[in-house]
């Protein structure tokens, strides 16, 4: 019983240990397709999700990558992605 623990917590932990840095490279794809559909834009919705692509973007670039991904999404949907 205790070995069945000790391999689930090595495997929840390995699982945990490579799922992190994988989403930061969502981040910058998330960005790019809100500046890409808003680049075109020029309506408020356009507006504002330029200014939220840029704080992801800030965010990404300071490791607050799961809010970073949170702006992005917040972004796509005011422009209708």
């Amino acid at each position: 019983m205790g070995r069945v623990a000790l391999a689930v917590s090595v495997a929840l932990a390995l699982l945990f240990t490579v799922a992190g840095p994988s989403s930061a490279f969502q981040c910058p794809k998330l960005i790019k397709q809100v500046n890409d559909e808003a680049g075109n834009r020029l309506d408020d919705a356009g507006f504002s999700a330029r200014q939220l692509a840029e704080d992801a973007e800030a965010l990404h670039k300071a490791g607050k990558h799961a809010e970073a991904e949170a702006k992005a999404k917040e972004a796509m949907k005011q422009l209708g992605i």
